[in-house]
């Protein structure tokens, strides 16, 4: 099943994509794609729903990020083996976790916003989790029964705050439209294999990354597990899983986005997501 909101910012509908690839209005069935609609049942509810009773959306609607208000946006550095190489850093023990703050969320198709004194904007291609239920202190072997869907994120690094001066990763992270998500939010029964998808970002039209999630270091069940032994994780909090090798600043010479250019990102049966970036 995949699930979206549409419509313009702010005034986002519940959307279903059906077998023909079009999308259906699911609003009569519940309301937004929220953390508390999550909570009540909403995809189970989604899932029994006879679709060709719903209307069908125009084609070229905008989309919205796939889940509204959520919680907790968590990252997770280094956690791509080649990635780890091309910058040259060790493989962590453990996982590297770190904060997004939940309104850089934006649509997978929205303007990447380029801050006025950004000097190394970054881009990194992720495949995204979406928490369904609390889960605190998980076991690992229960792990995937707290995932409500997979999806795809961006998570945009604006490299000079993240390391330069403090090194405060969440502040490199975290400005408006730096964390794009969607398409979609892909159910997990439509995913046989997380752990060998496909992924590539292309920066106007020049492919940069290249990558597959069996590279991961630490894996979706690991992750969940380890994460919910610190925190409680709630129905629609995200995290996003790190990044491929490709990036900007492990270029030679480094590169980095610039107002003007189009930055377009999928993974294998999660979609793509197409953006322009621009001053803000």
């Amino acid at each position: 099943m995949k699930l979206l909101r549409f419509g313009s910012p702010g005034r986002e509908r519940p959307g279903i994509v059906d077998g023909s690839g079009s999308i259906r209005d699911a609003s009569s069935l519940g309301g937004d794609i929220t953390p508390e609609s999550i909570a009540d049942g909403l995809l189970a509810r989604l899932a029994e729903a006879d679709l060709a009773a719903l209307p069908v959306v125009p084609p070229g609607v905008r989309l919205g990020a796939p889940i509204a208000r959520t919680g907790n946006f968590i990252g997770v550095g280094l956690n791509y083996a080649d990635h780890a190489a091309e910058i040259g850093q060790a493989l962590p023990k453990e996982p590297i976790l770190f904060n997004k703050a939940p309104n850089s969320i934006s649509g997978p198709n929205d303007t990447i916003l380029v801050p006025k004194d950004a000097a190394k904007l970054d881009w990194e291609v992720e495949l995204a989790v979406v928490i369904g239920k609390r889960t605190s202190n998980v076991p690992q072997s229960q792990a995937m029964t707290a995932v409500a869907a997979f999806t795809i994120c961006n998570d945009l690094s604006e490299r000079a705050w993240q390391m330069e001066g403090t090194g405060q990763w969440m502040k490199g992270k975290s400005a408006p439209t730096f964390g794009p998500l969607g398409p979609w939010l892909v159910t997990p029964d439509e995913i046989p294999d997380i752990g060998n998808l496909d992924m590539f970002l292309d920066v106007d039209g020049e492919r940069m990354q290249t990558g597959n999630t069996r590279t991961l270091v630490f894996g979706v069940p690991f992750l969940v597990a380890y994460i919910s032994r610190f925190m409680t994780l709630e129905p629609g909090d995200v995290i996003t899983t790190g990044t491929p090798p490709g990036v900007g600043m492990g270029k030679k010479p480094p590169r980095f986005l610039r107002p003007g250019q189009r930055v377009r990102a999928g993974i294998a049966g999660l979609g793509e997501q197409s953006m322009v970036t621009a001053a803000a």
